[in-house]
């Protein structure tokens, strides 16, 4: 126990140290996180650090996601679902079949033996493309694709895995009842994710505490991802099912005191989780050198190169017909949605990074099959799946912020925030005005004393003054509960961008807690 907590601090240390090099070389962290963990892997004398695939699949995956689903905005997550299903279900299955075919032509590797290694380097991974295209001030809808691709992605891709592992291990794969099984789960996890997300949110208002909340609130992404997962599912889709009902209704049923508190917390569990993630993924590298002992090494790169080629090629070969045809054959959707320039696929098709979703998969792979022979060639599909997150993350990763520049690309979201800006302060000027018209109707029915009211008013007005009557301090709630209904009225109906919305919702939350912590100060 002393040597796993010696370990765990150890990690932190080499996270912090890597947080600020990477800031000053301006890296993504995530890259070099992984060349930090490979490097220190292959020092000699070094504790070895194993990745538990439940640990991964069972205990890190589920928050990460939630996290994900939660900050997400639903109406651009429906508006934009189009394009996310065709990545998130049509391009991970496009993958799995292509990778799949790579194998069974090129490694001679049995079909469902093949579908295993082509469903677990199907997912990318969207951690690490997404912190360089916020930095690089990409187009929001770029970010809100990678971002749904992102959540419902590990969804299809671990159905397919343990599909295909089944078929594996039983030595035969049939279509027909795979599909079926595929809907089946699909249609189960939403239900149950929903149903999660409704009973998180109504225990969470009961409780009316903002730690018990919080407590809750990291026990929603397991209560919606492991019965999914036990039952046959993957358990992603039911936790971001949970994740964006909780994203769409949580602002009436969750207490500023609590959002304000979680937004912290939650902030720096996930800071933690990626870096342990990323980096305990580059420590893998000793673990493979012992698994792959004994093999050619030249058969082991022309093996990594052909699926590595496979899975980069397929995304683009994906993208830009996903893009395009379903506009120009069906007039609804191009009317809709105007074709977007060719930088913008062409740019998502370089974003197909892989990560830690695909190792942990790799590792859980069973030693034997049903008849009790080993599992076809294990050991080289495990150094198969770390050599392509090496190639993509790594390679494609330190790229992407070159290619964004080529595309011309970088800094065109700053036009978007902008308009956003006029939406906020439009949005602020309405909710003053709601404000000070509650504010007039409280004071006719209240008969309340001019001085205080004035300080109200002056707030209001200004958006500067601090009130000073604290003896109103329950009017001063009611207003702000007017400025909520009125500001999510204009976000419910569209004419309030969601980063925006978020913005002032925190300002709000602000204020009702400094209120709050003026009446418990009299």
């Amino acid at each position: 126990m002393i040597a796993t907590i010696q370990i765990l601090v150890s990690l932190l240390i080499v996270i912090a140290a890597v947080a600020v090099a990477a800031k000053r070389l301006k890296i993504p962290p995530a890259i070099l996180l992984v060349v930090t963990g490979v490097a220190l892997a292959l020092i000699p004398g070094l504790p070895d650090v194993h990745l538990a695939p439940e640990v991964a699949l069972l205990l890190v995956l589920p928050p990460l996601i939630y996290s994900s689903a939660v900050a997400m905005s639903w109406r651009e997550f429906k508006f934009n679902l189009r394009p996310i299903t065709m990545l998130a279900i049509g391009c991970v299955v496009f993958t799995t079949v292509a990778v799949a075919a790579a194998g069974r032509l090129l490694l001679g590797f049995s079909w469902p033996v093949a579908f295993v290694l082509g469903a677990l380097v199907s997912p990318p991974d969207a951690v690490a493309p997404l912190s360089i295209a916020r930095r690089m001030n990409l187009p929001k809808r770029i970010l809100v694709v990678l971002e749904g691709e992102g959540l419902a992605n590990d969804a299809t891709a671990l159905i397919l895995y343990r599909l295909s592992v089944t078929a594996a291990s039983a030595g035969a794969f049939s279509i027909g009842p795979a599909v079926g099984t595929f809907a089946a789960i699909l249609a189960g996890e939403i239900l149950w994710g929903i149903a999660v997300g409704w009973l998180m949110l109504r225990l969470r208002r009961w409780v009316n505490d903002a730690r018990v909340e919080i407590t809750l609130s990291i026990l929603t992404p397991f209560m919606a991802f492991w019965p999914a997962s036990r039952l046959g599912g993957s358990g992603v889709l039911a936790t971001v099912a949970a994740g964006l009902y909780i994203s769409w209704n949580g602002l009436q049923l969750i207490s500023p005191a609590t959002r304000l508190q979680g937004i912290f917390f939650w902030d720096f569990l996930i800071y933690l989780i990626e870096g342990l993630v990323f980096l305990i993924t580059g420590l893998q590298a000793r673990t493979l050198v012992s698994v792959i002992a004994g093999s050619s090494l030249r058969e082991l790169l022309v093996a990594a190169f052909v699926v590595s080629i496979a899975v980069i090629v397929t995304r683009f070969v994906w993208m830009f017909p996903a893009t395009y045809l379903p506009r120009w054959l069906i007039p609804s959707v191009r009317r809709r949605d105007p074709s977007p320039p060719w930088q913008h696929p062409f740019v998502l098709g370089f974003t197909g990074v892989r990560g830690i979703v695909s190792l942990a998969a790799a590792l859980a792979l069973p030693m034997v099959t049903d008849s009790g022979e080993p599992f076809p060639h294990r050991a080289l599909i495990i150094f198969l799946v770390f050599l392509v997150i090496l190639v993509t993350l790594v390679g494609q990763g330190s790229m992407l912020p070159s290619v964004i520049r080529w595309l011309g690309l970088a800094n065109t979201g700053r036009r978007e925030r902008a308009a956003s800006g006029a939406e906020e302060v439009n949005a602020w000027r309405l909710a003053s005005t709601a404000a000070l018209r509650r504010l007039s109707q409280l004071t006719s029915e209240r008969h309340l004393p001019e001085p205080q009211i004035r300080s109200l008013q002056t707030y209001y007005t200004e958006r500067a003054a601090a009130m000073d009557g604290r003896t109103l301090d329950d009017i001063a709630g009611m207003l702000i509960e007017a400025e909520r209904g009125l500001i999510n009225g204009l976000y419910r109906a569209g004419e309030l961008e969601d980063d925006a919305r978020r913005r002032i919702e925190r300002v709000l939350d602000l204020r009702a807690a400094q209120i709050d912590a003026q009446a418990s100060d009299e």
